[in-house]
């Protein structure tokens, strides 16, 4: 059986769109998912600062096309995405309760509600109670959740991701493994993907 290693961060647009298409590629192969949460923004500043620059001074034409494109991807996708008034979002609170739910076999659901509630609902999923309440919406305890997060083997295995995906060639979300060395990385990368799983 052939294995999808998915390195992702909920903050980032384009990973919701491969997180929400994946799960057909996933079901159309027969690929194991090996879901790996990171923070995207020790990505950057460790391998592509340029991002930032990029971000201060958009170029208006490119900017203009990329959110055209963005809505074309999340109309084909059939989501929502919208533009939260909190961005970039600090998600390391976030991305550990996506460990701490993985141990209760719910971090696909917690990482839906969190990509919902921040690119369709607009909410800071920084924030403990919006975190709480996406806990809720996956089936989870939030209270026991949110306390697990704040635990040093799940702050510690949230790095190791992030580092580990950086010394393996990543350099931002979502970062894709096929049968651990064969890598991609973007929404529109999935077709590559699935040839790769099928192969």
């Amino acid at each position: 059986m052939a294995t999808l290693e998915f390195f992702f961060d909920c903050s980032s647009p384009w990973t919701y769109l491969a997180f929400t298409r994946i799960h057909g590629v996933l079901a159309r192969t027969g690929a194991e998912a090996v879901w790996r949460p990171i923070l995207v923004g020790g990505v950057f500043n460790a391998v592509n600062q340029d991002v930032y620059e990029r971000r201060a001074h958009p170029d208006k034409r490119k900017a203009s096309y990329s959110e055209k494109d963005l809505q074309d991807w999340a109309r084909l996708a059939g989501i929502r995405v919208g533009k939260p008034p909190v961005f970039p979002v600090r998600a390391v609170l976030g991305m550990r309760c996506v460990l701490a739910a993985d141990e209760h076999g719910k971090l696909v659901a917690l990482s839906r509600a969190l990509f919902e509630a921040y690119w369709g609902e607009l909410k800071d999923i920084s924030r403990p109670d919006v975190l709480a309440e996406a806990c809720r919406a996956a089936g989870l305890d939030a209270k026991a959740i949110l306390a697990r997060s704040e635990a040093q083997d799940i702050k510690d295995r949230l790095r190791a991701n992030t580092e580990e995906v950086i010394a393996r060639g990543g350099f931002g979300s979502p970062t894709m493994f096929v049968d651990g060395t064969d890598m991609y990385f973007g929404n529109d990368r999935l077709p590559l993907v699935e040839a790769a799983l099928t192969r």
